[in-house]
């Protein structure tokens, strides 16, 4: 069993739930600053992933955690439509000027 690659997983997995309750509770900061760190760990997983690998044993763990990250990514974007939504009208030509 590969526990580094997991463990980047399983941190990836953790951001994800943590975007989402930020997201429920409207907190976008603390949203954008978490999606910066999954970034970084992304990163991360990627550069360990080109030297190891996971065996045919951990793809199912793998796959649960994938399918709980896509589940949270899906609620935070639907929770974040209507905040970009109005973030669209702010920008767009002819809004009220923000000054």
């Amino acid at each position: 069993m590969n526990a580094q690659l997991l463990s980047y997983y399983e941190a990836i997995e953790q951001a994800s739930a943590d975007m989402l309750q930020c997201a429920r509770a409207g907190n976008w900061d603390e949203v954008v600053k978490l999606e910066g760190a999954c970034a970084l760990l992304i990163a991360q997983l990627k550069h360990a992933a080109s030297d190891q690998s996971l065996g045919p044993d951990e793809a199912p763990l793998k796959a649960r955690i994938m399918q709980r990250i896509l589940v949270n990514d899906a609620e935070i974007r639907a929770l974040a439509e209507p905040w970009l939504d109005d973030l669209g009208r702010w920008v767009a030509p002819g809004s009220p000027s923000l000054h």
